[in-house]
């Protein structure tokens, strides 16, 4: 008899965390492999562990069953449809939960003024090792990133030996672009894609950022910017010190390592939490994930509820 690896509630899902970062793949076939998925190709087939990973990433020449996107489905595993060595985002699957209660209580932080500023200064005190000013402007804040971003990018030159003259690429010309601004595009777009599976892993929405605004991808930059200066713009310009054949591959392997070594996976739902100031009771199990199925609730005003 088949065992269903179906697992209903999510806690007793494995965590987010516990996750391994991602894979990225072009090229191959994926199906469903047992209760995991294999990619085949010309070398033959590949198991991959689907309840291990947190993000497939399907580049270009990829094909892929119903099968096995029910199964990475069923593992809370974020497939995503992107350009070729990662650096374009075509589209996305659903995340792990069926709640929207983060997703509305992330909504209303953001759509109060007051209180979008609170998540903004949290979000950009969380970058700095020294404490802040509580008198600052969100404008006097974002000078202060600029600053320290500037000044990363200039360690960064100094100690690989890489010359820095500014970010700057041009999106419908790739080569064009010197070695380490394709370096930090790539590993920008592996930090992304993760950062855009813990959101929809947690229930939260992509779309709705505090810092950045009015793009599908905005909260996804919001929480990517809290790591950049540590992990991938170091890792970018050492890879473009010594660059391989295949600089965008490279980046993205030195990436896996990298954010497996930093156990990044288990830092960005709780700094999710900690930008937003959530209560303790958003975590709460929802019925909705112990029964997807079931309708949605009906909406009453306040104003016309009993009690």
């Amino acid at each position: 008899m088949r065992r269903d690896t179906r697992i209903k509630d999510l806690h007793l899902l494995p965590k987010f965390r516990d996750s391994l970062s991602f894979l990225y793949v072009e090229h191959v076939r994926i199906d469903r492999h047992e209760n995991a998925i294999a990619l085949h190709d010309a070398d033959g087939m590949t198991p991959v562990p689907a309840a291990a990973l947190a993000v497939l990433m399907l580049g270009p020449g990829t094909n892929i069953t119903h099968a096995a996107v029910s199964v990475l489905a069923e593992n809370n595993c974020l497939v995503i449809w992107c350009g070729e060595e990662n650096v374009r985002f075509y589209a996305c699957g659903m995340g792990g939960t069926r709640s929207a209660r983060r997703l509305l209580y992330q909504a209303r932080m953001a759509s109060n003024e007051a209180t979008r500023v609170q998540v903004v200064r949290r979000m950009y005190c969380m970058r700095f090792v020294e404490d802040i000013p509580d008198d600052l402007t969100v404008e006097q804040l974002r000078g202060m990133e600029g600053s320290r971003v500037r000044t990363a990018y200039a360690k960064a030159s100094e100690e690989s030996g890489v010359a820095w003259s500014g970010r700057s690429y041009d999106r419908f010309n790739w080569e064009s672009s010197d070695l380490v601004n394709r370096a930090l595009s790539a590993a920008s777009s592996c930090l992304y894609g993760l950062c855009h599976a813990a959101i929809l892993s947690a229930g939260y929405s992509p779309a709705i950022g505090f810092i950045h605004t009015g793009k599908q991808l905005s909260f996804v930059y919001d929480i990517a910017d809290l790591y950049k200066v540590d992990l991938t713009i170091p890792l970018a310009f050492k890879t473009a010190a010594d660059p391989p054949p295949k600089l965008e591959r490279e980046v993205r392997l030195a990436c896996r390592d990298m954010f497996r070594e930093s156990k990044l996976v288990e830092r960005i739902i709780p700094d999710i939490r900690l930008a937003l100031g959530e209560p303790e009771d958003v975590d709460e199990p929802s019925i909705f994930d112990t029964d997807e199925a079931l309708p949605a609730d009906l909406w009453t005003p306040s104003s016309e509820q009993d009690g």
